[in-house]
This record gives C-alpha cells, structure tokens and sequence, in this order.
C-alpha cells in the first residue's frame, strides 16, 4: 500500500511567530547593610572602605554598623568619608534587602531578619545549625556561602584567599613557637650555614599546603608533603617550580619522617564534613619533644588524633610533650589582609548583580552564582545541608526555570 502524501489545506493560515530575545534588565540600585560580627574572635569585615566608596560611586547605598570594621582596624571614618551611612543601630543594618557578614548567621542576628532577604556570608559546614536553617527557611531568605563562589575559571576565590593566608601565615606561626621563650625546641626555623635545616612535614598539597611549602622553602626548611591525591602532589610541585620531596599518605612512612621533624602542619582538604584523621596519638608521642604541630584542618575536626580545639587568646596547649596549635579561622587574626581579599571578591560581584538586574536576573545567566545559594527565597537548595538535617531538597536550576 502506498503511502499517502501530507494533505495542505488552504483553511489553514501559516504564521511566522516572532521570536523572543531575553533582554537585559535595566540595572538595579541596591541597599547594602554591613552588620558588626559579633560571632566569637571574628575580626573580618566583608567590604573594605575603599570597595564602599567603588558601589556608593556606582549610585548603590551602604549602610555600616558602628564599629563593624573595629578588627580589621578600619574606622567608622574611613567608611563615613567612603560614602556609607554609619549607624549605631544593629536594626537600621538589618533592615537593608542585602546582608553582607564574615560570618554565618547566628542566633542572635534570626529576630532582625527581613522576609525576602538576601545574606551573602560564609556557611562553615562543620557548625551548621538546623534551627537556624529552618528560621532561614521561614523567612523566605535567600542565601549565598562566598566560599562556595566560583570565578570564570572553575576556582573558589574566596576559599582561595583564605587558604593562602593560612598558609602563609603556618610558618610564621611555627618560628614563634619553636623559640626557646615560647617552650619550644630552641631552633630557627630554616637553615644556617653548617647547621642542618629544620624538618618540616605537611600533610595536605591543597593551596595551604602549596603555600606552606613554599614559604618553607624560602627559609630554607626541608620540606616533605603529603597527600593521597597524586594529582595535586603533582600540581604542588608544578606551580612550587622544584622538586619537593612527596609521597601517598602511607602510614609507616608518614610515621617516619613525623618523629624526626620539628614542625607538621595538618592541611588534608576534604569537601564537606570532617577532615580524615591520619595521624594518631602513637605518632605524636614518637615526635621529639618541643615539635610543634599546627591543625590547619582543625575547623573540620582535624587531622592529628590529639587535636583539640584552641582560640585565638590561648592558641596552644602541650600533649606529649608537644606543641599543638590548633586555631580554627586562622586568616581572622590577620583579620585587615583577610578582609581586603574578600572585599575584592565581593565588590566586583555586587556590581555585576546590579548590572545583570538584581540576583533573580544574574542567576538565570550566571552558572558560577548558583554554586554558591544554599537557600533561594526559602527553599533549600544544598543538597548535603537537606541530607544532614533531613530537610526538603529542592533543585535550584528548577526552581529558577519555573520563574521565568
């Protein structure tokens, strides 16, 4: 049987339809409230003077708490002469639709919360509250974790930032404490002529470790790196630009070089959750006496068996004989250098939401944006955050479709 040919019938008119172009919004002015931290030793601000007077120049308002840039060493001045509204009224800063913190949101901070908010602050995994998720929820909050952010090329900025100044700032931390007044071993950290150089062994090759090793280096440490992931041992030892002693993270190795070394620096990365525990107590008490131990990973419970949490006021105890310092939020006690990384994160970003149209507009082109919203007008949108407290995950690339 033949097949029958497609009829055209004349009833029928054929109209081209017009075709529709996603047109860019006009730019929208924006209200920035930054809120003083009150959460414990968080010396941060997340705007820096200079990045308030770039967003006031642009036609946004800033309004800053009194005293919120304190830590960092900033003055109400600096902020009043950049542009923004100084008040001395935690409320008037709440009452902004954009929230910029250093840190997450606390207990506190729940009552003065707008419906319809935008916060954009750190998340910190390892300290999440579910009652104050769920008051977030409640309040149809949209939430961005900076250290979830992503730039054009696939990184974490922020998480950057912060990672280096840790890392930086390991090897300042261990030359103090190896010195005879601090009850340490009496040595220099690195090397001087005719005298052996001081072992250093860093579990870890992620950017702190990276930075670590190289500022070893420069003092001239002898620096061994470990770490389970080849890959970054090799990255480590590309971007360093020398070979570095490294090795996979094999327990009688890593035991090894641990009882002759005078400084280890814990720095494993892990994507959620705690960090892996690959030193134990044994190890520790084999190491010589007056070594020193910094906990980089502490935030996420730690990689050496015997750390315990510290702060900034009494940042060390001795166990076995041995130093440990382990103090969660290392860049917060360098708290100005700290705070002008994540203003030069955070300042490009806001006027790019503003150029887009606001944040409903930029995260409808912006794939880099939705990586860091956990919460999207109160709906969940972190999956591991819904898993852990068991609470309603909802998918953001849906919920933002279904807008449009």
């Amino acid at each position: 049987m033949a097949a029958s040919k497609p009829v055209i019938s004349t009833s029928f008119s054929y109209e081209t339809l017009e075709e529709k172009l996603d047109i860019k919004s006009k730019d929208a002015q924006m209200h920035i409230g930054i809120p003083k931290e009150i959460a414990f030793q968080e010396n941060r601000i997340a705007l820096s003077p200079d990045a308030v007077g770039v967003l006031v120049n642009n036609g946004h308002q800033v309004i800053v708490e009194s005293k919120a840039g304190e830590g960092s060493h900033y003055a109400d001045k600096d902020y009043g002469e950049a542009g923004a509204i100084i008040t001395y009224d935690r409320t008037e800063v709440f009452k902004a639709p954009i929230l910029v913190k250093t840190a997450p949101p606390v207990q506190e901070d729940l009552p003065l919360l707008q419906l319809n908010q935008t916060i954009i602050s750190p998340i910190h995994y390892a300290a999440l509250d579910k009652s104050i998720i769920e008051k977030l929820m409640d309040k149809k909050i949209t939430a961005i974790s900076f250290e979830n952010l992503k730039d054009d090329s696939g990184t974490y900025p922020i998480v950057r930032s912060m990672s280096e100044i840790a890392g930086g700032a390991v090897m300042l931390i261990a030359g103090q404490y190896l010195s005879s007044f601090n009850g340490g071993k009496g040595v220099l950290l690195g090397s001087i002529s005719g005298i052996p150089p001081t072992k250093v062994v860093i579990i870890g090759a992620g950017t702190v470790g990276e930075v670590a090793t190289r500022n070893a280096l420069a003092l001239g440490a002898s620096v061994k790196v470990f770490d389970n992931n080849v890959y970054r041992l090799k990255q480590l030892q590309n971007n360093i630009g020398q070979r570095v002693w490294t090795s996979v993270l094999e327990p009688k190795i890593l035991a090894k070089q641990l009882k002759t070394c005078e400084v280890a620096v814990g720095a494993l990365s892990n994507d959620y959750g705690h960090a892996p525990v690959v030193v134990t107590e044994e190890m520790v008490a084999n190491m010589r006496k007056g070594s020193i131990i910094i906990d980089v990973a502490i935030d996420r419970g730690g990689c050496f068996e015997t750390s315990e949490l510290t702060n900034h006021k009494k940042p060390v105890y001795l166990k076995h004989d041995i130093i440990h310092y382990c103090v969660p939020n290392i860049p917060s006690g360098f708290a100005r250098t700290a705070s002008q990384a994540i203003s030069n994160v955070l300042m490009p970003l806001l006027l790019q939401i503003s150029d887009e149209g606001g944040l409903d507009e930029i995260v409808w082109h912006n794939f880099n944006m939705r990586e860091g919203i956990y919460l999207f007008k109160g709906a969940l949108t972190d999956f591991y955050i819904s898993q852990k407290f068991n609470l309603k995950f909802t998918d953001l690339n849906l919920l933002i479709a279904s807008r449009r």
